[in-house]
């Protein structure tokens, strides 16, 4: 990449909304260190959209799992945390449902409560498809704790867990395949595609690690950093304005919406991965650069040029050595990338507010959406 570029030469021309849009829009606040950033209005808002869409979507995504054949049903059913590895009931935690609630979010924003009513499947589907990648995420990463309990991997081998992602991708397909809703056939090519980008995402990310720190680029990251963490947002998104039958420029808008979100979120999460707090994020300190990750922090620092980023591919081509973890995360900052990575979450987040701001002019009407992707972007686990 040559020399590094400071913030004000990185932002795109545009990227910034107008005074306009932001004066009608509540701030978002970042933090960096893995707190709660927000503004005392945003999160209750927030978690109360998602406690009425779990109860809205809860129902149904256990009948869907039911419908599958038995041996993947108990599997699924393990998943979710409804029941233990012998099969005995539990009242597990089956996630925050932040994806099906941008579904139906965006579905009542462009389309009023029927909408939200007529995207519930929809809302399943997109919860199903992200199962799915968690599951075949942790056998990929040999991850062993999900939900504050063994992943499916680990309690029923490798081969279970990758069916049952398999059977649970399916299932999401089949359910919009089902639905009668004139929105449901363009929902599904829309999934499928983003499934597509998922799984070139994942492989991107799998290819970088075999490479060494000066091999990758920092396009090439921000790429996979979408693909993997934007896409199912920005489709989460899309579907619902499809159900809601909005126009085409204003599902795109919403898409894009989505997948800044989810840029903003990862660009986040990674300065969390270096620099947080362990006692505000539950996460060992340091734990990406002990496994040489290559961040979107590190990367701009080792594209940066100069004596840090020297410094910084020379420490990523050794063997971790828990005493070299200060000076690892030093040179990241030395060489820009903390600086970069928090400038880059801002500016996505402003293009984020003008893509909504597009599809969804009333603030008020943005208002559910808004608190969502406050919600994403201060999460730090």
């Amino acid at each position: 990449m040559g020399e590094f570029m400071t913030e004000t030469e990185q932002r795109p021309a545009g990227a910034r909304p107008s005074t306009e849009t932001l004066e009608r829009r509540r701030p978002i606040a970042i933090d960096m260190d893995g707190g709660s950033g927000a503004s005392p209005p945003d999160g209750p808002e927030a978690a109360l959209i998602l406690e009425r869409v779990r109860a809205s979507v809860d129902p149904e995504l256990r009948a869907a799992v039911e419908s599958l054949p038995p041996s993947m049903r108990r599997i699924a059913r393990y998943h979710f945390g409804w029941e233990h590895p012998d099969g005995t009931p539990a009242a597990g935690n089956a996630g925050k449902a932040i994806r099906p609630a941008l579904v139906l979010t965006a579905a009542a924003a462009l389309g009023g409560p029927a909408a939200r009513a007529a995207a519930v499947q929809a809302a399943v589907a997109v919860e199903l498809v992200h199962n799915f990648t968690l599951l075949h995420d942790d056998v990929m990463d040999r991850d062993t704790t999900r939900r504050h309990r063994p992943t499916v991997w680990a309690v029923f081998g490798d081969a279970d867990a990758i069916l049952a992602g398999d059977a649970l991708q399916a299932l999401a397909l089949r359910l919009l395949a089902e639905d009668p809703h004139p929105a449901s056939a363009p929902a599904a090519a829309r999934l499928a595609a983003c499934v597509v980008e998922l799984c070139a995402g994942q492989h991107a990310d799998t290819s970088m690690e075999k490479r060494g720190p000066g091999d990758v680029g920092l396009d090439e990251v921000l790429g996979m950093a979408e693909a993997k963490t934007g896409a199912l947002l920005g489709c989460a998104c899309a579907l619902g304005a499809l159900y809601a039958g909005a126009a085409d420029e204003h599902v795109a808008a919403l898409d894009a919406f989505g997948r800044e979100s989810g840029l903003a979120f990862q660009l986040i999460d990674d300065v969390i991965g270096i620099w947080g707090d362990p006692s505000r994020t539950g996460k060992p300190a340091g734990a990406d650069l002990a496994a040489r990750k290559k961040s979107l922090p590190v990367v701009a620092a080792l594209t940066s040029g100069g004596p840090a980023a020297a410094e910084l591919a020379a420490l990523y081509e050794m063997p971790y050595d828990k005493e070299d973890l200060q000076a690892t995360a030093l040179a990241v900052e030395r060489a820009g990338g903390r600086d970069w990575a928090q400038a880059q979450a801002a500016d996505r987040m402003a293009r984020a507010m003008q893509e909504l701001a597009r599809a969804v002019p009333d603030p008020e009407q943005a208002g559910g959406l808004l608190a969502l992707a406050e919600y994403v972007t201060r999460r730090s686990n």
